[in-house]
């Protein structure tokens, strides 16, 4: 009993995909030196995946001893991929390997994710419609200044009266610069002198 056509489908379609998801290309490591010396050696390194793709082309990379190769479809990649993989060229292992693309979704860089950015004090630049605001005119007690220019000095004002669980703040008038300017009697009186801090006694290591 033969079974149906639409059963066979989707493993086609699931063989399809599994050949796009590859790369068309494949990259040849280790490759002899001959390869790249050796015009003849270079054309029968060439023929062996022109025999899977004949319109194959090729890229030498001389220093790092590497031919990348390039096929019109996946297909071909992979199935000389399968068929040269660890085979012998010219008395070496050949080693063949899927070229690994890299799709940048923008030329441009992007900007980093939000996940671990702080806010920066002060900000680079205000807001839009930010204003600096005005300094407040200083707060000016003029009672305690009318007071004060009506003491003489050594007298004292009371601006606030003390409680038996607060105290009382008292505002003294200090002397002028003339009454402080001192006499004879500061010119005779001597300066205290500054007794400079003994260096404590230096004991040497200890013997044994």
């Amino acid at each position: 009993m033969q079974q149906p056509r639409d059963r066979a489908r989707p493993d086609e379609a699931t063989v399809d995909v599994h050949f796009a998801a590859l790369p068309d290309a494949l990259i040849a490591c280790r490759v002899a030196e001959s390869v790249f010396a050796d015009p003849r050696v270079k054309e029968s390194f060439e023929a062996l995946f022109r025999s899977f793709d004949g319109a194959a082309s090729f890229q030498f990379f001389k220093s790092f001893r590497r031919v990348r190769i390039n096929f019109q479809d996946t297909v071909a990649a992979a199935e000389a991929r399968v068929r040269l993989h660890k085979s012998d060229f010219n008395g070496k292992e050949l080693r063949l390997y899927f070229a690994q693309t890299l799709h940048i979704g923008s030329p441009r860089l992007e900007p980093p994710k939000p996940d671990k950015q702080f806010l920066i004090s002060p900000p680079a630049s205000p807001p839009v419609g930010w204003e600096q605001a005005q300094d407040a005119t200083p707060v000016i007690n003029y009672d305690l200044l009318c007071a004060i220019s009506k003491l003489g000095p050594g007298e004292k004002y009371e601006l606030h009266a003390g409680t038996p669980t607060t105290p009382s703040v008292v505002v003294h008038v200090c002397e002028s610069e003339q009454d402080s300017s001192g006499g004879e009697e500061d010119e005779a009186r001597p300066r205290p002198r500054i007794i400079q801090t003994r260096r404590p006694e230096y004991a040497g290591p200890a013997q044994h």
